[in-house]
């Protein structure tokens, strides 16, 4: 980890973050599998200029998909690292979660 641009991998938008990023303020990103909070934190104030009350961070599990019609090549997601960022009372809300409310 050399640059705090290589600790955010992407949002992750689902309908579950999509409600926590309205009524909760809190966001959701894949992070990097050496990111740690502190790493996270700096990265996300850093960049999008607000303050960070908490994060959670957690490993999403690889899982196996279905097989194919031959059933014997096995389709497997890989897994992930993900961080549950917490925006401090009075914080705006992020750009990149705008148009997702």
């Amino acid at each position: 980890m050399t640059t705090i641009h290589d600790v955010l991998v992407r949002p992750l938008v689902t309908e579950k973050s999509s409600f926590q990023s309205g009524k909760l303020g809190q966001y959701v990103f894949v992070v990097a599998n050496k990111a740690t909070r502190t790493m996270v934190k700096d990265a996300i104030e850093t960049l999008f200029d607000v303050t960070v009350a908490r994060v959670n961070i957690m490993n999403a599990p690889a899982k196996r998909g279905r097989r194919t019609k031959s059933r014997r090549l096995l389709v497997r997601r890989p897994s992930f690292k993900k961080a549950i960022i917490t925006l401090a009372e009075g914080s705006k809300s992020l750009e990149i979660f705008e148009g997702v409310q």
